[in-house]
């Protein structure tokens, strides 16, 4: 089973800047895909980011400029870097990773979400 572990959201004043991190565990073998979702009250969730191994970073026109994504390999995990907040951005973030477990088997996992709340 892979398990992920989400940190860093948080209420934020509108200009302001959060930093979320990402930590999967368990019996993976390889990560091809970490990126991060986010769903407002009432919306469906949505694709913020994604960063493919190998690959650039895709990211959302709505928060092109504003946010980064990275990962650190060696620790399987990935950040999101969210600068210059808009009370629009206010919704539960959630990581996503997909790859191959220990056994090979293909995995999906979702982290269990964070809050990110941006006040005016």
């Amino acid at each position: 089973q892979v398990r992920l572990v989400e940190s860093g959201g948080g209420l934020v004043q509108a200009g302001g800047s959060l930093r979320l991190s990402c930590t999967a565990s368990g019996s993976i073998f390889s990560i091809n895909a970490m990126g991060w979702y986010r769903q407002a009250p009432g919306e469906q969730r949505e694709l913020v980011t994604l960063i493919i191994s190998g690959g650039r970073p895709n990211y959302a026109d709505s928060v092109k400029g504003r946010f980064t994504i990275s990962r650190d390999n060696a620790k399987n995990t990935v950040y999101l870097q969210m600068n210059s907040l808009k009370p629009e951005d206010t919704a539960v973030y959630y990581c996503n990773t997909r790859g191959l477990r220990s056994d090979y088997s293909p995995f999906t996992s979702w982290g269990q979400g964070t809050q990110v709340t941006v006040s005016s």
